[in-house]
């Protein structure tokens, strides 16, 4: 009787589950794929052809440039993060707390706002080059941000957070008695470091490594502003969409999504060939104060030098955004300063429009990532079925695949009518974007939800089902307030995600539904500085706001949610 109370129950959760991941994942990638096979209507291999021995060798450029940024983009990160990760959960000096929190700043700054801030403060126009050349009387600026370095300064600040907030919460959980052990054995500390620490730290180097990877491949905002004549595969995707060339850029798209592919495989290979777990004692984590007073002191100097370094750019768009359109043009630093922009924004309907498009668009798709989200993971982790492995890729297929890939995927599975969109066609319609971002965010709230529930006893839920209580009853009121921690921290990111989504919109927005990532792109190509600089202030305030209600109310830090 249970037992087929169960099987029916799982049928029930797996059809709907299935359904949306096949028509809304599945389906758009094969869509694609086959695009790429056609020319006109020819079944050929001609595209692939083109796009490798073509004599002009954009393409293929164009993709060893992305491998070449991302590979880049995850060495220097790591180089950063992990130390940081290191330091302030290792070691105890004073503004040790403050420097730490200070180290996830980046994450309030959404990508494109991010590299405008560094082209106003590091550009050949910037704030910084000018001030320093000014200041020692030079002839020009000493240097300027911009190609493949400025690329990869701009990757490397706003994805080292990804390293120093994985890592940190891996050394946190390591039980120092082993690390102690290996002391009283006569290791080392780079041997205890190398033999004891950093195996532990693996799982986590992994995980930050393939998350940057992606989201540098799929890196739209830094080559598109900051490139030059620097190809890299999502922008060709970009400029062979709006040239019209569909075939071609149905290929960019499949190799692009075939090399991140291949990068999770080797990455989870990797980190699958060695067992990484560790019997604990359950002895908490401990920081060792730092009693040499010239070390301690350096810390200090160094994290009050970071912060001001990390700050810089939020400070930039604080000052860029009090700056009237119009009133700074030929001087080379702004002299009129008021809240001009602010009032247009909050006065002007057509200008608050984009504020509203943002935060309708960001709410549709992470009430669909919620409500997705929560069923998919307790399906796959509380539910024994058969085909449980393709149902489990399938959710993880939107993050490994770059964002513009997921773009040029709904447009050729919905420019036309068919089952999966009720018979209309989506693409140029408002409800392409949410679509989109759910799409992009699915894996987000499975895996946070996936960790809190590999936890969760089993006897809870059978104890409730066996007094009575409806399957809905015993989600609701015994499991859902437990996980509720894991749902939000993943819902929270989603959400801020979604809020500064540019690459997707970029290939799918229509003017009525235009979000602030794409408003603040029109903005810039009108030189309206100040203008753009207010959209993105509302950007930073509305994620940083997002990251204090999930920390104060939900007790999610920032690290929980990846």
């Amino acid at each position: 009787m249970i037992k087929n109370r169960n099987n029916r129950l799982t049928i029930l959760l797996l059809i709907p589950i299935l359904l949306i991941l096949i028509a809304y994942v599945l389906y758009p990638s094969i869509k694609t794929l086959i695009e790429s096979l056609y020319q006109g209507e020819t079944f050929t291999f001609a595209n692939y052809s083109d796009f490798f021995v073509q004599e002009s060798k954009t393409n293929l450029e164009a993709l060893w440039n992305s491998v070449y940024i991302s590979l880049l983009s995850v060495f220097v990160s790591a180089l950063i993060g992990i130390p940081l990760a290191i330091i302030f959960n290792r070691y105890d000096f004073p503004g040790r707390s403050f420097f730490s929190t200070a180290a996830i700043m980046p994450m309030v700054l959404p990508s494109l706002v991010g590299v405008m801030a560094f082209m106003f403060l590091y550009g050949e126009t910037g704030l910084i080059p000018n001030g320093i050349k000014d200041l020692f009387g030079l002839e020009k600026v000493p240097f300027k941000l911009g190609g493949v370095s400025g690329i990869l300064i701009v990757h490397a600040y706003t994805m080292y957070v990804y390293f120093y907030m994985t890592v940190s919460s891996a050394i946190n959980k390591i039980d120092p008695s082993l690390e102690e052990a290996a002391h009283n054995l006569g290791a080392s500390k780079f041997k205890v470091f190398w033999k004891v620490t950093f195996p532990l730290l693996t799982p986590a180097i992994v995980a930050a490594s393939l998350l940057v990877f992606m989201i540098s491949m799929a890196s739209f905002s830094a080559p598109f502003l900051l490139a030059g004549g620097y190809r890299v595969l999502s922008l060709q995707i970009y400029f062979s969409k709006i040239n019209g060339d569909m075939e071609i850029a149905a290929t960019q798209s499949v190799i692009l999504s075939i090399v991140s592919i291949s990068f999770l495989i080797f990455m989870r290979w990797y980190q699958n060939r060695k067992d990484y777990r560790m019997a604990t004692k359950g002895i908490g984590a401990h920081r060792s104060e730092v009693k040499n007073p010239f070390v301690k002191w350096i810390l200090v100097v160094s994290g009050v030098i970071a912060v001001i370094i990390l700050l810089l750019p939020h400070l930039t768009i604080l000052l860029l955004s009090l700056v009237p359109d119009g009133t700074w043009t030929w001087q080379t630093y702004p002299t009129v300063f008021n809240i001009e922009n602010y009032r247009l924004l909050l006065d002007d309907p057509n200008i608050w429009k984009p504020i509203k498009n943002s935060l309708l668009l960001a709410i549709l798709a992470t009430a669909g990532n919620l409500v997705f989200g929560v069923f998919a993971s307790y399906l796959l982790v509380k539910r024994k079925f058969v085909g449980k492995s393709f149902v489990d890729i399938l959710v993880m297929i939107p993050w490994a695949l770059p964002a513009t890939v997921i773009g040029m995927n709904l447009i050729f599975a919905f420019n036309e009518p068919n089952i999966f969109s009720f018979g209309n066609i989506l693409v140029g319609t408002f409800w392409i974007l949410p679509l989109a971002y759910f799409v992009r965010h699915i894996p987000l709230v499975v895996r946070s939800t996936n960790a809190v529930l590999e936890q969760l006893d089993d006897s809870l839920e059978e104890a409730s089902r066996n007094l009575g209580a409806k399957w809905f009853y015993t989600f609701r009121k015994v499991i859902l307030p437990i996980i509720m921690p894991g749902v939000m921290s993943g819902t929270l990111l989603a959400f801020v995600e979604s809020v500064g989504e540019f690459p997707t919109s970029v290939l799918l927005y229509t003017l009525s539904n235009r979000p602030i990532s794409i408003e603040i792109m029109n903005q810039l190509r009108m030189f309206n500085m100040g203008q753009a600089a207010a959209y993105g202030m509302f950007q930073i305030i509305l994620i940083a706001l997002v990251l204090f209600i999930s920390n104060k109310f939900f007790g999610v830090k920032a690290e929980q949610s990846l």
